[in-house]
């Protein structure tokens, strides 16, 4: 068996190679940038006005004068002003253009202004004061947006700016979710004594959404016949198949074998981990399928451990943030496996973030996935882990 460190390498070796699409801008949020976005003028394009109250020319405000005739509105959203007396003042808003003749702003809460005269009420005015200059920010044709950039709203603001009616983004993989098992129904039926509703394919989709996936849902029965000839049908059709069941050591366990008879490449079965032990993991030309494990804990722990990095890299997008927590409490876990504990977050006053270890009866133990809201890897060469011991974890919420 693997390590999971060797598991996810491999993963990560056999990335999708997704096309490029055009998207209207409306529709790009949380989709990865793979053109640049650059500057079509300077930002700002003009000397712009940066707080409301008066402009004057310094040059006056130095020789001591500290009364100035009012000779004009400059408005944001106007042409252009001209202050043609050195000796007058032009009011002027915020994000107007700095009139011809003005070079230094005086705030309204500086100036007392009666009769049409303005006084300024300071002594520290500095030339060129909350004057926002031509080309401080970006210079015409920078580069505001590289390629990779995770289009959120502060991402797509810049390039509503520019103008970017349209940008390119890499194209959405599509992808099956798939539960297999006669002892599955769907969640509108009734199940019978021995049966339960579907619920993990629900749970994938729910969490691809993170990523701008909208994934198909699928049940395929235990029928070795049926199941081959469905899966060929969607490998076909799909980038990514993501499989929740049928990949153990039971007798109806027959996706490994079917997936190999309609040519799909074993990369890796099995990793040296509890829970997701019997992950499957393979590839067919540019297509790409995981088989998880059917429990509901080690589905959630696999999708989030193995299958999320894998799309969000093919993606573009760098890894998620890494997070850390420290054991609230001792925990004793003696196989020589990589144990995923599931925990409770919480935050103290100084900043620690704890983990709550949660006791529960196995992976298919829903109670757990209702209270936790991250897993911590615990690694292998290890059994004992003490109260404050810290280690990496991984967030399901």
């Amino acid at each position: 068996m693997l390590s999971v460190s060797d598991a996810f390498a491999i993963t990560q070796q056999h990335l999708l190679t997704l096309a490029v699409e055009t998207i209207s801008l409306h529709d790009a949020l949380g989709r990865v940038l793979r053109e640049a976005v650059h500057a079509d003028r300077d930002f700002p394009p003009f000397n712009r006005v940066a707080m409301d109250g008066i402009g004057i020319q310094f040059s006056a405000y130095a020789a001591g004068q500290r009364t100035f005739p009012l000779a004009g509105q400059q408005f944001a959203g106007k042409a252009q002003l001209t202050l043609t007396d050195a000796a007058a003042c032009l009011e002027v808003m915020t994000g107007a253009m700095l009139p011809r003749g003005v070079d230094t702003v005086i705030r309204y809460e500086d100036v007392t202004i009666s009769s049409g005269q303005a006084t300024i009420t300071i002594e520290d005015v500095e030339q060129g004061q909350h004057i926002h200059a031509r080309a401080t920010d970006r210079r015409l044709g920078d580069e505001l947006l590289p390629v990779g950039t995770l289009l959120s709203p502060s991402a797509i603001a810049v390039a509503a700016s520019v103008g970017q009616a349209t940008v390119s983004v890499t194209k959405l993989p599509r992808v099956a979710l798939i539960s297999t098992g006669d002892e599955l129904v769907d969640v509108a039926e009734t199940p019978l004594p021995y049966q339960i509703r579907r619920s993990n394919t629900y749970m994938l989709r729910a969490a691809l959404t993170s990523l701008g996936i909208q994934a198909t849902l699928h049940h395929i029965v235990d029928d070795e016949a049926i199941l081959a000839k469905q899966l060929a049908e969607l490998l076909a059709e799909n980038d990514v198949l993501i499989l929740s069941g049928g990949v153990s050591a039971g007798k109806a366990d027959f996706v490994p074998d079917v997936l190999a008879r309609i040519g799909v490449q074993k990369q890796f079965h099995k990793i040296e981990q509890k829970p997701g032990k019997p992950l499957w993991f393979g590839t067919a030309s540019s297509k790409t399928v995981f088989g998880l494990p059917g429990n509901p804990v080690s589905t959630i722990l696999c999708g989030y451990r193995y299958v999320l990095p894998y799309l969000r890299a093919s993606l573009g997008l760098p890894p998620a943030p890494v997070h850390y927590a420290q054991l609230a409490k001792p925990v004793v876990f003696k196989p020589a496996l990589t144990y995923f504990l599931p925990v409770r977050l919480t935050s103290d006053p100084d900043g620690r973030t704890w983990a709550h270890p949660l006791p529960g009866s196995g992976s298919a133990d829903f109670a757990n996935l209702l209270e936790a809201n991250a897993f911590m890897e615990l690694p292998a060469e290890r059994s004992e882990f003490g109260e404050g011991d810290s280690f990496q974890v991984w967030l399901t919420e």
